[in-house]
């Protein structure tokens, strides 16, 4: 009688971290080729930005229309549906067809942007008192595998002309799994209780599935929202620009590139420890500020001790990874209904996703303005200051309603 539930939820359990290992993979597998596949398509440097771009810009705008995606058809039919889309979108984009480049990539934007806001909210219906937990978790699948990524990116596309094509298509195959393994519980009808749900007995609502408050009317919902802006642009301003950074500074190309892997696996240690400390105390503020005072001052140290630059870049990688772990959790966290979850995942992930794919391109500019990097550092500095106010607010322990 007890092996049944176990089994459960060690399926669910395996569910969600397929889901985490597709959210990544098609997007960081096209960076290390991008070169191949302008030559073979002809792209020029602006057209390549675009594609660049383009996920994170579905992230932007199909975000918020996630949850209701998830409230038609329930959060499995949600992530299994956004799934399937995945794997044909990889495919399609592999294709010998000029325009399945762009096709593909616009569709599994659209896909991964359903199964980002969806995600959280499926671990706060299921595992609510383990949410750090098991975000934590998922965070560092996610990082795992979207590094895996890039690293066999280039080794896979010399195995034939235009073998980036298979480079990128054979991610289809883990959606594929992922997939397959939701299968049995796609065919179960949805038992998810309605958010103004009566109890039978008495009448009165049920705690779990009472009215919830819009996230975006509550001052809560905008510091958890803008905490995940900050830290999303920080990132990909890191991953665009820190190994420009350190050449600056008289590192090495190959030692900066290096680096990159160096920052995922740090990462992914950042994210496991938060997830171990997320529930020890009443709060997350005292993380918030380690988090935040990691990556300030491993990125200052990188222009004042640059010799150590490996150790520094560890040390952001710390930072990251935590941060991104307690952003995903405080979507739960700060909720008090998983289909509260989902519209703050949707809200924060739209509005933080627009920041990200800004973010770079500024940085870019003001370096190419300036001719040096300490302005661009001051202004990481200053994210990073408005970061840690934000994620201190977001971190207190109270929900939105």
């Amino acid at each position: 009688m007890t092996r049944a539930p176990r089994r459960v939820s060690w399926m669910l359990m395996l569910g969600i971290l397929l889901v985490a290992a597709n959210l990544r993979p098609s997007i960081t597998a096209v960076g290390p080729v991008l070169d191949e596949i302008r030559s073979s398509l002809r792209l020029s440097g602006a057209a390549a930005s675009v594609l660049i771009s383009i996920p994170l810009l579905a992230f932007a705008v199909l975000s918020p229309v996630a949850p209701w995606v998830s409230r038609r058809l329930g959060l499995e039919g949600a992530l299994g549906a956004s799934l399937a889309v995945l794997a044909a979108a990889i495919v399609i984009r592999s294709l010998p067809w000029a325009p399945a480049l762009w096709i593909g990539t616009a569709l599994l934007g659209a896909a991964i942007a359903v199964m980002n806001v969806v995600l959280p909210s499926l671990v706060k219906r299921d595992y609510p008192d383990r949410v750090g937990q098991v975000t934590g978790v998922y965070a560092a699948v996610l990082s795992a595998v979207a590094a895996i990524a890039a690293g066999v990116a280039v080794p896979i596309s010399g195995v034939a002309h235009e073998g980036w094509r298979w480079s990128l298509g054979i991610w289809a195959g883990l959606a594929l799994i992922g997939l397959a393994v939701l299968g049995p519980r796609l065919r179960r009808p949805s038992t998810e209780p309605e958010p103004a749900a009566l109890t039978p007995a008495d009448g009165t609502a049920d705690p779990a599935a009472r009215p919830y408050r819009s996230p975006w009317t509550s001052a809560l919902g905008w510091q958890v929202t803008l905490f995940m802006g900050a830290q999303s642009t920080v990132y990909f301003i890191l991953i665009t620009w820190l190994p420009s950074i350190e050449q600056s500074t008289g590192v090495s190309a190959a030692t900066a590139g290096f680096h990159q892997l160096l920052l995922n696996t740090a990462g992914i240690v950042g994210s496991l420890l938060t997830a171990a400390v997320i529930h020890r105390a009443r709060d997350q503020r005292a993380i918030a500020v380690v988090i935040a005072v990691l990556v300030a001052a491993g990125l200052a140290a990188e222009f004042a001790l640059p010799a150590l630059s490996t150790l520094w870049v560890c040390v952001i990688g710390l930072g990251t990874g935590g941060t991104i772990s307690l952003a995903l959790s405080l979507f739960a966290l700060r909720s008090g209904h998983h289909r509260q979850a989902a519209e703050l995942s949707g809200m924060a992930q739209s509005v933080g996703y627009l920041m990200a794919a800004a973010g770079p391109v500024l940085i870019g500019a003001l370096h190419d303005a300036t001719g040096t990097w300490s302005a661009a550092l001051i202004v990481i500095l200053a994210l990073l200051l408005g970061q840690l106010v934000v994620s201190v607010l977001a971190s207190r322990d109270r929900q939105i309603g």
